[in-house]
């Protein structure tokens, strides 16, 4: 393929008062020979979501598009069959109170469908399932494999903010965290109960992050919670037991955030709406990197064992999580903003690469060096979720689904 690449010496910013730096990077260049994408598969849209909130699991080895939506006025999660128009379950979500209000909503009128937060999958007990928060104040559990309900938890206060399952303590059972809008924090088992609380100054936007524990390491885990106490922002360090072990306030004002492993140990990458990025050790808080990569804000996306990858405005970048180089960048789709970066395995060479979907529904698909898979995507669609993947063509590697703002799946082979 014939490339442009072009290396660029970026000067690192000695010092001052910010202490940001900027290191050498290859900037690679999209080029006319990119390969194309195909439109595969495209859902009924589903009312209710703007398409953030939807996530893909994985039930006996097929995949489900699980989506937040509103029915006959209601809230519910609606599962899909990848690929399919079929439909193996929807569960209706109520909020905490509803019983004794008479009504399902999330502001206590009685006259409309709950507020629901971005769903979140893994696994508890053996079993897949899905979770997520009401603005009400409850935190929901369903087995992802049938919809039926696990459990309901009153969290004591507003939420619909995403929660986190991960194993918390190391002993090969993950619970479920949550938090509400005013600095609660509830984690649970597999059964519900409750496992750890604590209560946090400031108010909270973001999801909880589980940092799982790496024995073998040395490596604690815990829970990260971001609260807006602090200047710009205070982020708590929690044990299993939900006790503070560290708590730090950030340089940047974090938009978006994500824990990641690095060769030096774990640690929490946040996203700033300066287009700064900033590394904060999971042992201890500490600050290890702050690097600026555009004026803009950015998200934080996944992250494989070395480094994570960020999107901004028409940018995608590979920033070392050890020392905050900048391994490459990639630019794409003029100024358009690029969602939360995801990996997947969409050539079927059994290794995640980083695909990232703009605010424009357009997919760039690369290899873990930058080099451009394949671009394309859907037309004259909105999209703010980040990319979801699932094997709906049978070829052994993932297509891309891109989920409009009206709930619509597009599954997108690259």
């Amino acid at each position: 393929m014939d490339r442009r690449v072009l290396f660029a010496t970026l000067i690192l910013l000695a010092g001052g008062a910010t202490g940001v730096g900027v290191a050498l990077f290859a900037f690679v260049g999209v080029d006319d020979a990119t390969t194309g994408t195909t439109v595969v598969w495209e859902s009924e849209p589903a009312a209710g979501d703007d398409g953030s909130g939807a996530v893909v699991a994985t039930v006996d080895g097929d995949p489900l598009l699980l989506r937040p939506a509103v029915e006959n006025g209601s809230r519910v999660v609606r599962a899909t069959i990848v690929g399919t128009d079929e439909t193996p379950w929807t569960v209706p979500i109520a909020g905490p109170d509803a019983e004794r209000r008479g009504g399902d909503d999330g502001d206590g009128s009685g006259d409309g469908p709950v507020g629901v937060s971005g769903l979140a999958t893994g696994t508890l007990g053996g079993d897949p399932v899905v979770a997520l928060t009401t603005a009400s104040g409850g935190l929901v559990v369903v087995d992802a494999a049938d919809g039926a309900r696990r459990f309901a938890v009153d969290l004591g206060g507003p939420s619909g903010i995403r929660p986190a399952v991960g194993d918390l303590t190391g002993d090969g059972s993950a619970e479920v965290a949550a938090v509400t809008a005013d600095g609660g924090v509830l984690v649970v088992d597999g059964e519900g109960d409750a496992v750890a609380e604590a209560s946090l100054s400031g108010e909270v936007t973001r999801r909880p992050l589980v940092a799982e524990p790496d024995a073998e390491a040395g490596e604690r885990g815990g829970l990260a919670v971001l609260t807006t106490a602090g200047d710009p922002a205070t982020v708590h360090m929690l044990d299993a037991s939900g006790g503070t072990r560290w708590t730090t306030e950030p340089s940047v004002n974090p938009l978006s955030w994500n824990a990641a492993d690095s060769r030096d140990g774990p640690v929490l990458a946040l996203g700033g709406a300066n287009g700064n990025i900033e590394t904060v050790e999971t042992s201890d808080g500490s600050d290890r990197y702050e690097v600026k990569l555009q004026d803009r804000p950015i998200a934080v996306g996944d992250a494989d064992p070395g480094r994570v990858y960020v999107g901004g405005s028409g940018s995608v970048w590979a920033v070392d999580l050890l020392d905050g180089e900048v391994v490459w960048k990639q630019q794409y789709g003029a100024s358009t903003r690029i969602n939360e970066p995801r990996m997947g395995d969409v050539d079927g060479n059994g290794e995640r690469a980083p695909v990232v979907v703009n605010r424009a529904g357009e997919v760039l698909a690369m290899t873990q060096q930058g080099e451009v898979l394949a671009r394309g995507g859907p037309a004259e669609v909105v999209v703010y979720g980040g990319p979801l993947f699932a094997d709906v063509t049978g070829d052994g590697g993932d297509e891309v689904i891109v989920v409009t703002d009206d709930g619509t799946a597009i599954a997108v082979d690259t």
